[in-house]
């Protein structure tokens, strides 16, 4: 392309490139980071920047070599990946568009971007794929296939985004390829270009009007799908409402989500039911201690979770969740560690999540002392026993007359009585707070004779009451429900959680695969500490897989320490507890936690252990570098050359000092500025050096070796004249070795 004609086919290409990128952006809603369509547009312009570079196919190389690094800066833009990696480059990118374009066929259009990450990545790759296209066009000068390229790349989104504004922008169409045909023909254009040009821009405003494909976007191509449909996403609503009139699963599992993680079975949790009222549990706006973790909680569990059929708001984490990243996906959340999609979860949607999921063994437990702060034990918490009913905490006096005195001074809980009857002939008289938990633990799971089942019988009480004191039989809803309450009543700060268990782990993967038939119910109790802790009092039977693989929970399940002394808060270990885990104190088995300003100044020590390092190696390199300059000086036998070296050396020492008068200074020169800087006489070493420089042939090699050595003695004596900070900032000075302002 003749240089003349670069700045029309620059202007041409970008407004053809802004017209697709808006075609584009019109998908999205709320338009999110538009910045990134224009730098992908941007981008795709280079084939058309770079003509003058080489002739001939030369030419077709700089222009292929141009859009090839284009190609891979637009990818790292679209998808975030970066071109660092070779390896992992292509293939991550490979599917993350292909998970974006498949999801075009489940997500209605305009989509979130903020939520469907995958598809804003694929739209920016469309439009630097067409804009490329057409930049290769008009340098090519071909204004018809640039048209067609135009028209294609600008009508098919038009087509996906419905009839809203389509008129408007399909004269926006018509301009643009006026401007190609304008900007790129010399001569007069032939009457019939025109006529085709509009009759196809008109037919993409058809297009984009036409009932027949623009229903709220391309859901309605599902037919079209060369690949299997996605499961149709399914809600677990009927687990998570806290119902006791029975439960159904599906007859076909649906996995709605997958989890990459650690091979550890946990629960994932999706919320927490923090008040009991009206005879079941409720959830509320989380409370402050819904989030209360001790102050060790540093080493945190990373998920990485892709949603694949579930239909719901809340984002799941595994165990206590701490805290989420979903990219910019608008999450609201009011306490760490509980979070929602109000536009709710889709297909494909990915986030990250940190959960705190401790280890304890049954003994550590039991060493855990009933200290609750006041935000779980203040009335309208997690003491409570009805709306704004609170029960004395664990280890207050005359707890049991206390309850007793709350149930009389309330008659809506006189029906409860015997539930709580049965929480104290359980568990009341156990000695600290996780022996309370085991006991009603097992006695759910093994010792109390129930049962698991879907569809137990009704009775004519308070469900949970009848669930305790006559049927004996319930599903997951009823073991949480029951077991939480009774932790209240025996003063144990408690609370229900929903969400999964574990399901099956996928070790090729690495995935934990969750399906709809793991959604359950459990309990959390907290321990000082600890912070919440899961229990699981629902027994064998049910259909969901997995179960808490914690220590203290494998003990609960055994019955192993539920009447000895590791229980009862004596010192005896469990011999079933003889393997240490992370962070635990070698040879005590007891998990440490320190306190924050303990925490935080070993942090701050080994930040500080790890500048030093880093300094003290950038030091060492320095002098090492130094060194090496000096001694390469002296690998001669010529002594002219070596008292050029010995000139050469002063000359440094001097500037490391930031004398910059020495940069250029002769011998005499350099002698005066010792003399007059650092009051030190030079001349013995100025003599020596001169007499091998300049003397006659036959004495130079005696007085080069005494310049050496009269060198060393000045430097000496001038060490001495300089103070301490003065010598180390000239040893790690880099002005001698070119560094200078």
């Amino acid at each position: 392309m003749p240089r003349a004609g670069l700045p029309r086919a620059l202007a041409v290409s970008a407004v053809t490139a802004a017209v697709l990128a808006a075609a584009w952006l019109r998908l999205e809603s709320p338009l999110d980071r538009p910045l990134r369509a224009i730098g992908v547009a941007a981008l795709a312009l280079l084939p058309v920047v770079v003509p003058g570079l080489a002739r001939g196919r030369g030419a077709v190389a700089v222009r292929v070599l141009a859009a090839t690094v284009a190609a891979v800066l637009a990818a790292w833009i679209a998808f975030g990946v970066s071109p660092l990696h070779p390896r992992h480059f292509p293939g991550t990118v490979g599917s993350r568009f292909g998970n974006g374009f498949l999801d075009f066929y489940d997500v209605k259009t305009p989509f979130d971007p903020r939520v469907h990450a995958e598809m804003r990545g694929t739209i920016l790759a469309a439009v630097f794929c067409f804009a490329l296209a057409v930049s290769f066009a008009v340098a090519a000068r071909r204004p018809l296939l640039a048209c067609l390229v135009l028209l294609v790349g600008a009508g098919w989104p038009a087509t996906l985004r419905g009839n809203g504004g389509a008129l408007l922008f399909g004269v926006v169409i018509l301009l643009a390829v006026l401007v190609v045909l304008a900007g790129l023909t010399t001569r007069h254009i032939p009457r019939a270009v025109l006529p085709a040009a509009v009759g196809l821009a008109l037919a993409a405003v058809a297009a984009s009007t036409s009932a027949a494909v623009a229903k709220g976007g391309l859901v309605s191509w599902q037919r079209w799908d060369p690949y299997t449909a996605p499961q149709t996403p399914v809600s677990v609503s009927f687990v998570w409402d806290a119902q006791y009139n029975g439960i159904t699963f599906p007859k076909k599992r649906t996995t709605v989500l997958e989890v990459k993680a650690p091979r550890r079975s946990l629960y994932w949790r999706a919320a927490v039911l923090d008040e009991f009222t009206r005879d079941r549990w409720d959830e509320t706006l989380p409370l402050r201690a819904d989030a209360l973790e001790p102050a060790g909680a540093r080493s945190l569990l990373r998920q990485d979770v892709q949603i694949l059929a579930l239909s719901d708001t809340r984002l799941v984490g595994a165990s206590v969740p701490l805290r989420f990243d979903a990219g910019d996906a608008p999450l609201e959340t009011h306490v760490p560690g509980i979070a929602s999609l109000p536009t709710g979860l889709t297909r494909g949607f990915r986030y990250t999540a940190w959960s705190y999921a401790p280890r304890p063994t049954a003994s550590q437990l039991a060493r855990s002392r009933p200290r609750y702060p006041v935000e779980l034990v203040e009335r309208g918490t997690f003491l409570d026993v009805w709306h704004r009913v609170n029960v004395p905490a664990f280890g207050a006096p005359g707890r049991e007359a206390a309850v007793a005195e709350v149930i009389g001074a309330h008659p809506v809980l006189g029906r409860y009585a015997p539930l709580v009857e049965a929480a104290f002939r359980v568990a009341g008289h156990a000695a600290t707070p996780y022996a309370t938990a085991a006991a009603l633990e097992q006695w759910f799971r093994t010792t109390g004779g129930f049962r698991y089942a879907n569809h137990p019988a009704a009775g004519g009480g308070a469900p949970l009451v009848d669930f305790v004191a006559s049927t004996r039989a319930g599903y997951c809803q009823h073991f949480a429900g029951a077991m939480a309450l009774m932790l209240r009543y025996l003063g144990v700060p408690a609370r229900v959680a929903v969400g999964f268990s574990s399901g099956a782990y996928d070790g090729g993967r690495g995935v934990w695969k969750v399906s709809d038939h793991d959604a359950h119910a459990w309990v959390e109790v907290w321990f000082a500490g600890y912070g919440w802790l899961p229990f699981d009092p629902t027994p064998a039977g049910r259909p969901e897989h997995g179960q808490l693989s914690a220590p203290y929970a494998a003990a609960a399940r055994s019955g192993g320490g539920v009447g000895g002394r590791a229980i009862r808060g004596g010192s005896q270990l469990d011999p079933r507890e003889g393997a240490h885990h992370h962070g635990e104190q070698e040879g005590t088995g007891v998990k440490t936690f320190d306190s924050p300003a303990a925490h935080g100044g070993s942090r701050q020590g080994s930040l500080i252990v790890l500048v030093a390092t880093v300094l003290a190696a950038l030091a060492a390199g320095v002098v090492l570098l130094k060194l090496a300059l000096r001694g390469s000086r002296y690998l001669t036998r010529d002594p002219r050359r070596v008292a050029a070296a010995c000139r050469r050396e002063l000359a440094d020492y001097l500037l490391d000092q930031q004398i910059d008068a020495a940069r250029s200074a002769t011998l005499h020169e350099l002698g005066a500025l010792v003399r007059h800087e650092l009051a030190v006489d030079p001349d013995s070493f100025v003599g020596a050096a001169t007499a091998a420089r300049f003397g006659p042939p036959e004495g130079a090699t005696v007085a080069a070796r005494r310049a050496r050595r009269e060198l060393r003695a000045l430097r000496r004596a001038m060490r001495v004249r300089l103070r301490a900070r003065d010598r180390v900032r000239g040893l790690l000075s880099l002005r001698s070795v070119g560094f200078a302002p």
